[in-house]
């Protein structure tokens, strides 16, 4: 929540100082560059693949600690199938997590290298593709170079966080958010009236760095990366971690085909805006950052939960992690729902609190807060993709699926983006995100209980559909009330305390399962303390 806040600090400065115009609609061209790595490399790829290989080397150590204790009667030391007589030689065999790190981290950064190395080379021919129709291409190129050691940077700090969550360690991955918008702050506000925009790319690549140094502490206390002494050598037996299937592109390339997708949303919105005037992208950037804070804030829960479903599904509890995934969905849901009664209500106030400065102005304010509503209805699309693609990537199995549903969303984004942007503008590309990324929720929703974990999507779906109720009558009454109070401070605050109170009743009215267990929670906290 912290890194969430500091997010939206960054944003007030760039607003501030460059407000919406073609410094920052370049500034935010080359954005795209670490907005791909963080879904990549941080969040959605890194996390999907290296989780669950970190939660099976885990459940492989614990499983060849156990065969080793003296007295288990199953295997010896170098982990072969034992007939029930085999004594153990006390020698420590490899350790899986450690032989895990030790042949994908070098490679990974070796990789990434070359991968930063080509994107400032080229950066002129990806500005050129992502927004042809700029009218500095040279300033977002320059941009683009400083925020190309993301690549690397980004890689690293996603590496150290898989691995950090598999080990239930989840304060350091949380910090680096905190670490990397305090670079792009202090870069901004100190260098802004000398390097202009380019301020705040390099404050990206130092934001990066900071993001490293904030895990690599906790990294090597859990996962020391030095080979321990042995007496002798251990042999390798059918027991050991074989970390290359893990790893493989049988794994890589569905993860990868999936996040590229996804991400790929946003570079059709900017491709698409790049045609019309000048502040269009930073009016789609501003609405898309303030408006998914609600989903930002219900996936935290999938975040530090996912290694649990990752663990069940490693010891083969299936049951568990159904449990464990339902509760998850409901329990986002209702955040982002809750949020997004906010946002459709008092739109225009939060972008005037939070905006509304410097060269932000009354009418990149109301532009920002029309598109915003628009977005909101793509909410619960966008939080229930980043729910459900972490179960259908919880094994080590390759599923193709959600590269499937992500690609069709991507597809109805791209009919719908082009058949409604130059009639509605910025709108129009709104809307077709929402389209977009509802269509795969969608799919995913009716193809998780069938493939991977069986969860009742009958049951969930009525759930929502009753959280989605309560969330437009919350939304229509804070857009009825928003006007009465002239001061937007205080018009927001009231909205604070109108929007959920209106959302929970309806609830409860509903009958919706969350509404009635959380309140019931409440209410049950309170007596016992009372």
């Amino acid at each position: 929540m912290l890194g969430a806040a500091l997010g939206l600090v960054r944003d007030q400065a760039i607003a501030r100082y460059f407000g919406a115009s073609d410094a920052s609609d370049a500034f935010l061209i080359a954005w795209a560059v670490p907005e791909m790595a963080a879904t990549l490399l941080i969040e959605d790829g890194m996390a999907l693949l290296l989780v669950p290989a970190f939660s099976l080397a885990l459940t492989r150590r614990a499983a060849d600690q156990a065969t080793t204790e003296p007295g288990t009667g199953s295997a010896g030391a170098t982990g072969e199938p034992g007939n029930g007589k085999a004594e153990p030689t006390g020698e420590p065999g490899p350790d899986p997590v450690r032989e895990l790190v030790a042949v994908t981290l070098p490679r990974l950064c070796l990789l990434l290298t070359a991968g930063a190395a080509l994107l400032m080379v080229g950066a002129p021919w990806v500005v050129g593709v992502l927004a042809p129709g700029l009218a500095d291409p040279g300033l977002a190129v320059d941009c683009t170079r400083l925020t190309a050691v993301t690549v690397l940077t980004f890689g690293i700090t996603g590496y150290f966080s898989a691995a950090l969550r598999a080990h239930r360690s989840f304060l350091p991955p949380a910090g680096v958010y905190v670490a990397y918008n305090i670079g792009i702050i202090g870069m901004t506000l100190a260098l802004h009236a000398v390097w202009g925009v380019r301020a705040a790319a390099a404050g990206v690549a130092v934001g990066s760095l900071l993001m490293i140094l904030t895990q690599l502490p906790t990294f090597l206390r859990l996962l020391p990366l030095a080979r321990p002494r042995l007496r002798r050598p251990v042999r390798l037996g059918r027991r050991a971690v074989r970390t290359a299937p893990l790893l493989g592109m049988t794994v890589l390339a569905p993860i990868v085909v999936f996040v590229v997708s996804r991400q790929s949303q946003v570079l059709v919105e900017r491709f698409l805006a790049s045609t019309l005037p000048a502040g269009a992208i930073s009016h789609l950037n501003y609405a898309q950052k303030v408006a998914q804070m609600p989903m930002v804030l219900s996936l935290m829960i999938c975040t530090v939960t996912f290694p649990v479903v990752a663990r069940a599904m490693a010891d083969g509890q299936r049951e568990k992690a159904r449990r464990r995934v339902e509760r998850d969905l409901a329990l986002a849901g209702m955040v982002v729902l809750l949020g997004t009664a906010v946002v459709l209500g008092y739109a225009p106030q939060i972008i005037e609190v939070l905006f509304q400065r410097g060269a932000f102005d009354v009418s990149d304010t109301e532009a920002t807060a029309q598109v915003m509503r628009v977005y909101a209805a793509g909410l619960l699309g966008h939080c229930l993709v980043g729910a459900l693609s972490r179960p259908f990537f919880s094994s080590t199995r390759p599923t193709w699926f959600p590269a499937f549903a992500m690609g069709t969303g991507l597809l109805v984004t791209m009919g719908a983006g082009y058949a409604l942007t130059y009639r509605f503008g910025v709108d129009g590309i709104a809307t077709a995100n929402a389209l977009g990324i509802s269509t795969t929720a969608l799919l995913l929703l009716m193809g998780l209980g069938t493939r991977v974990v069986p969860i009742r999507a009958r049951a969930v779906t009525v759930s929502l559909g009753r959280l989605t109720g309560a969330a437009l009558l919350a939304g229509a009454a804070g857009w009825a009330a928003a006007p009465m109070v002239p001061d937007a401070v205080l018009s927001l605050a009231a909205g604070c305390v109108l929007v959920p109170a209106v959302f929970f009743l309806t609830g409860l009215a509903l009958r919706s399962p969350e509404v009635v267990s959380l309140l019931a929670l409440i209410r049950r906290r309170f007596t016992d303390g009372r």
